[in-house]
């Protein structure tokens, strides 16, 4: 039984590395100690301990900070091994003092609003757009929250309080907007700030460098990487973390271990993956620019692999002719995916609302993976057809497209 792992989180090491060497070692450091080279898979539900006493007393220390156990694990809802290293890897790769994964990404996003509302903190202050089930959450009230929806420049005086948390995404799904994150970080004063850092992951930007107290991912897409796992993840201090380890363990939406395992394997790839779907995104962003069947291209100035685009035809007619490409919804994977927001990821979202975050009904996103770029752009061309007559094209101002050979940071 693999139990080196659980207190893995003190075990950090203190000097630097580069993000590419955190990637493909944080969360193994003991491997070579037990005479292993790949981490082991952990499926145990329960463990045995005869010693009753001792276990009440740490079942205590848990119950009161939410620390995790000294010593070997306890029962598979309150820690796993394997789910521990994934936790340790990722807090490595954003900075943070620790880090708890959850069953999805929504899962994780609930834990956070249910650790302040147990405060008494049920208010909080968000702006759009943000991933449209993140928006139907906040806005129907399902755990209690109230929202108030604003633009980053009216964070500080939107604020009361019973503010419990700010949250913003950046770059924003689908509209790729971004946001001045170390300015919103002061508007939010000692309000905690949430980050949605799925689209651009530590790769691109690490938010609690900039000023975020909880980073959210999820870990679904580009730390999975593979479109074969689901889960969430949030990155923050220890003290928050272990309220969350608290409500995690009380509403029971922990990472199956096997889960945890293929995204310590995910994130081994991450700044390899990032890079070069990247390079392929800011590609086809640029062909699509010069186009004149696209209005509008959105392409983020820190890179990534995402791209959105709004087109002057029919957008459904595109995702009904792409061959290669793949009409799914979510992202990141190592294949390229198309979707049209307003009917899937963004559908359960008010209409107005909607198309007042910039979320068009023309708008399409594409989640841009590691085939070869002409075999995509072959693709998306069919699909978009022949140009309608004086259709012209206009990128936006933010969006303009990063050049084909941008070279993105791996070093953080």
């Amino acid at each position: 039984m693999d139990t080196a792992s659980m207190g893995a989180h003190a075990d950090v090491r203190t000097a630097p590395r580069a993000l590419a060497t955190e990637a493909v070692h944080a969360g193994r450091d003991d491997l070579a100690r037990q005479g292993l080279h790949a981490p082991p898979i952990d499926l145990s539900t329960t463990y045995p301990s005869y010693d009753s006493r001792g276990e009440a007393a740490r079942i205590d220390a848990f119950a009161a900070t939410g620390t995790e156990p000294d010593g070997p694990p306890v029962y598979g809802r309150l820690g796993n091994p394997t789910v521990a290293r994934f936790e340790t890897a990722l807090a490595r790769l954003e900075g943070t003092e620790a880090a708890v994964a959850f069953a999805s990404g929504m899962a994780a996003l609930s834990a956070v609003l249910l650790v302040r509302a147990s405060m008494g903190l049920r208010h909080v202050v968000a702006v759009r757009p943000l991933y449209g089930c993140s928006d139907h959450l906040l806005t129907a009230g399902l755990l209690g929250s109230e929202v108030t929806w604003t633009d980053p420049a009216g964070i500080a005086e939107a604020l009361r309080p019973d503010t419990g948390l700010v949250i913003v995404e950046s770059p924003a799904n689908p509209t790729l907007a971004e946001v001045d994150l170390r300015a919103v970080a002061h508007a939010c004063g000692s309000v905690p700030l949430l980050v949605d850092n799925t689209f651009a992951t530590p790769v691109l930007q690490r938010p609690a460098e900039q000023g975020a107290r909880l980073v959210l991912h999820s870990a679904t897409k580009y730390l999975g990487g593979h479109g074969d796992v689901l889960a969430g993840v949030l990155a923050c201090d220890e003290e928050f973390a272990g309220r969350l380890r608290q409500v995690r363990f009380a509403t029971g939406g922990v990472l199956h271990p096997l889960a945890g395992y293929l995204l310590l394997r995910g994130l081994s790839t991450l700044p390899v993956r990032v890079r070069a779907a990247s390079a392929n995104a800011a590609e086809l962003a640029r062909r699509l620019a010069a186009d004149p069947r696209v209005a509008h291209v959105h392409y983020p100035r820190i890179g990534g692999a995402m791209v959105s685009f709004e087109i002057h035809g029919d957008p459904h007619e595109v995702i009904a002719g792409v061959r290669l490409i793949t009409p799914a919804v979510s992202l990141g994977s190592v294949d390229t995916l198309i979707q049209h927001p307003a009917s899937i990821s963004h559908r359960i979202v008010d209409a107005d609302d909607r198309r007042g975050a910039g979320v068009s009904d023309r708008l399409l996103r594409m989640s841009v993976g590691l085939e070869d770029v002409e075999d995509l752009w072959s693709d998306l061309d069919g699909a978009l057809g022949r140009p309608l007559g004086g259709a012209g094209n206009c990128a936006t101002g933010h969006s303009e497209p990063a050049p084909a050979d941008v070279q993105l940071p791996l070093r953080r």
